[in-house]
């Protein structure tokens, strides 16, 4: 047995069943042991960023870790913006990364580079494996640590030699570290933060799952706490039946409104709020000037921690929540509007949406508040080029629920190449390209930076028109069945026809640009 074949087996006993992979030559005694080794599947992905963003969507809803295959330091560097992603939304990735065989990293080879400084901006944590004798026990360590609490992206990197080298073989699984336990000192002081005049919960990460929601709810019942969830959750789990909840604002005057009036915030599994951006004159820190903020240790599972305090509470069993409901279907022209009335009369019972629309997606969370339950997958790390790849994991992950990937056009280009791997794999994913031509949310920020916006070089710089992008070609070429929605109607017909199908369908739906 050798190295690579030792990480496999170590690997799948140790629950890591799918590996996104895009090798090259230091990879390829991992490639060839894949047959070796049952319980593991790989999938190609034609872009290393498509690795990783599946990785991130398998993670989110399988709610353990897929692994990655990459080669050296420029393959890495391809996937950093999903891995980044992924640190962000806090899942589980063991991130393999190929490397120079350790005999030949002395000669400087062209692909040879900093890999370990890469994959330290984003990962938990980064394991070398120096000798064969170590290539399982840190493939166990690295799963491990992936799964503790909170979870993160792990990235082992693996010589070339130390792959091919004989290997004493696999080894057990190791037990990740146990979440923080809660204390009562602990719950006695979230409890009187909160029930405080002006108090405010801030909800995310695992804490927007269906249990957890409801417990934060009752806390709020109990306590009289405004409750919001972060600006752009992992993974939220929402929908009728559950209790409504609004997300903090992306613009920052907007957020700074919800927030009027807080002294004291809690954030559970959440960071404080701040504004995505620095601008002139506005601020930075979201919450009042005269607000004290409390940000619990993620070590806490917040599942428990939400119980914990709902019952130190004695909150109430019952509370709020949002009644069935839906929109009509939209007639008409194609608008924003529209594709979120559409998507809201239309969503299924269990769908997964994975939500990149950006601009063009503002109205589709209030359209689909009073939908059947679904979860709502987004973008907590802002890197785009998240959706396609993200939808492509989930669906790995959840092949009998339904995956809607919402996908603003200049995300879109970004990570593409997913579309093919939905292909090979007959994935069950609508993709809705939601198309204004436009990147349109960097007009506006071109505007709320105080630049100056006359310049033709500047409005170039921003439009998406000259060519015209044509989705419907690029899916086809890609294998994937694509169809253009102009009217209402239209995209009522294809959205309904994409739902039904069992494999991938993409919708490229042209709208105009909101004018924000």
């Amino acid at each position: 047995m050798n190295g690579a074949r030792a990480l496999i087996q170590t690997l799948v006993d140790a629950g890591v069943e799918v590996c996104f992979t895009n090798p090259g030559t230091s990879e390829m005694h991992f490639v060839a042991a894949l047959d070796e080794v049952e319980g593991m599947t790989a999938m190609l992905c034609l872009f290393e960023g498509g690795a990783t963003g599946a990785a991130d969507g398998y993670a989110r809803m399988a709610d353990k870790p897929a692994a990655t295959l990459l080669h050296l330091g420029p393959g890495l560097g391809n996937g950093f913006a999903n891995l980044h992603n992924a640190r962000r939304a806090g899942v589980p990735m063991v991130n393999i990364v190929g490397d120079h065989a350790t005999y030949h990293k002395q000669y400087d080879a062209p692909l040879e580079s900093d890999m370990d400084a890469v994959a330290g901006a984003c990962s938990g944590a980064v394991i070398r494996s120096t000798t064969p004798d170590q290539v399982a026990g840190d493939a166990a360590d690295a799963v491990a640590q992936s799964l503790a609490s909170p979870n993160q992206v792990v990235t082992l990197a693996l010589p070339a030699d130390v792959c091919w080298l004989p290997a004493p073989g696999p080894v057990a699984p190791v037990v990740p570290a146990a979440p923080k336990p809660v204390d009562e000192a602990l719950l006695a002081e979230l409890a009187a933060a909160l029930s405080e005049p002006g108090a405010v919960l801030l909800l995310g990460g695992r804490a927007l799952r269906a249990a957890p929601r409801v417990a934060g709810a009752r806390v709020a019942a109990a306590t009289g706490a405004r409750v919001f969830a972060e600006t752009f959750p992992a993974r939220e789990e929402r929908g009728a039946g559950l209790p409504p909840l609004d997300r903090i604002a992306y613009l920052a005057e907007f957020a700074q409104m919800q927030l009027a009036g807080a002294t004291r915030l809690v954030a559970i599994d959440a960071a404080a709020p701040v504004s995505f951006f620095a601008y002139p004159d506005k601020a930075s820190v979201l919450t009042p000037d005269d607000c004290v903020v409390t940000v619990v240790s993620r070590e806490h599972d917040p599942a428990e921690l939400l119980e914990a305090l709902a019952a130190h509470l004695d909150a109430p069993v019952e509370v709020e929540v949002a009644e069935p409901s839906r929109p009509d279907l939209p007639t008409g022209e194609l608008t924003s509007e529209s594709v979120a009335a559409a998507i809201g009369a239309l969503l299924p019972e269990g769908a997964i949406v994975v939500d990149e629309a950006n601009t063009s997606g503002l109205f589709i969370p209030g359209a689909t508040a009073g939908a059947p339950r679904h979860d709502w997958l987004c973008l907590p790390g802002g890197a785009i080029g998240f959706g396609i790849p993200t939808a492509t994991g989930a669906a790995v992950a959840c092949p009998d629920r339904p995956v809607l990937s919402l996908e603003a056009d200049g995300s879109a280009m970004y990570t593409l190449q997913a579309l093919w791997t939905q292909a090979r794999e007959n994935l069950n994913v609508t993709t809705v390209i939601l198309k204004n031509s436009s990147y349109a949310v960097l007009n506006m920020e071109l505007s709320r930076v105080g630049a100056e916006a006359g310049g033709e070089q500047a409005k170039r710089m921003l439009d998406l028109t000259g060519p015209e992008l044509d989705f419907v070609a690029l899916a086809r070429g890609l294998g994937v069945d694509a169809s253009r929605a102009t009217t209402a109607e239209e995209f009522v017909t294809a959205l309904r026809s994409g739902l039904a199908t069992d494999g991938p369908t993409l919708i490229e739906a042209v709208v105009p640009a909101l004018g924000l």
